[in-house]
């Protein structure tokens, strides 16, 4: 059984990290043993503000097997709501804490996206940290759209076999292309994971603990690439806040019901 809190149409699941975790080996041993493809979306601010004018990308977060709460925004959004989460799973957060479980279980990682290099210093960095892990591959094609992209990804990722795909070509690209290609990929999970890959390979860095709790890492973020996050921090955080009030306005004048709903969960 799922529990979803529903945030402005887009569903996330209220759960903290051990729960998250222990979700996606359920969906390993199913995706083992029947060749299900399971997709997992970070969910931010930017994903929500996004889906509001993006029917394709609302669809597919609405049918993703687990949406966790990425952004503090977002956490701050629902608490605002009346309906607080339990906890955050960043992208961030949720790589290392699944690559060391992935060690731990033999698990095998396919990371494919990043720029040049990137992703294969990631890789080096997660191989290092945690003993045993298995990367059976890492891939970061050229930036382009969606259906211009070479098909022999696919063939790449199909041969490797991963039990976990880390796409990091960044919202709405990378859930759309898990959307799309999931079914043929029969991987158990596939995970749109952003800037993470970044993160690890220390080109970009993650913003102090402190910040962190006090829902500031968006503005740690905007400080190290400005001209490239500007909208979607300072636009999208603040359209996302508007949105929020305007809700608790509604709710509060019998407009609209409840936020938070129990759903059975997907196999």
């Amino acid at each position: 059984m799922r529990k979803l809190l529903i945030i402005l149409g887009v569903p996330v699941d209220d759960l903290n990290m051990a729960e998250a975790l222990e979700r996606l080996e359920e969906f390993i041993r199913i995706g083992r043993s029947t060749g299900k493809s399971h997709q997992i979306a970070t969910v931010n601010a930017d994903f929500v503000v996004n889906s509001l004018h993006d029917p394709e990308l609302r669809r597919i977060l609405q049918e993703s097997d687990m949406a966790t709460a990425d952004g503090m925004p977002l956490v701050m959004g629902a608490r605002m709501l009346g309906v607080p989460l339990t906890g955050r799973v960043t992208g961030a957060d949720l790589v290392p804490a699944l690559a060391e479980r992935a060690a731990d279980r033999g698990y095998s990682i396919f990371l494919l996206g990043a720029r040049d290099g990137v992703a294969a210093r990631a890789a080096q960095i997660l191989k290092s940290r945690y003993a045993g892990l298995k990367i059976v591959g890492v891939l970061s094609p050229p930036n382009t759209s969606i259906l211009e992209m070479d098909r022999a990804i696919l063939d790449e990722v199909k041969a490797a076999k991963p039990d976990i795909l880390l796409v990091a070509f960044g919202n709405p690209k990378q859930e759309k292309w898990i959307s799309m290609y999931a079914h043929e990929l029969s991987v158990p999970i596939c995970i749109g994971i952003g800037g993470t890959l970044d993160m690890i390979a220390g080109i970009t860095k993650r913003a102090p603990l402190w910040m962190q709790h006090a829902g500031l890492e968006w503005l740690y973020r905007l400080a190290q690439e400005p001209r490239r996050l500007w909208k979607r921090y300072l636009v999208n955080n603040t359209t996302l806040t508007a949105l929020v009030i305007r809700e608790i306005w509604r709710r509060r004048s019998g407009a609209i019901g409840v936020h938070e709903e129990l759903v059975p969960g997907r196999t």
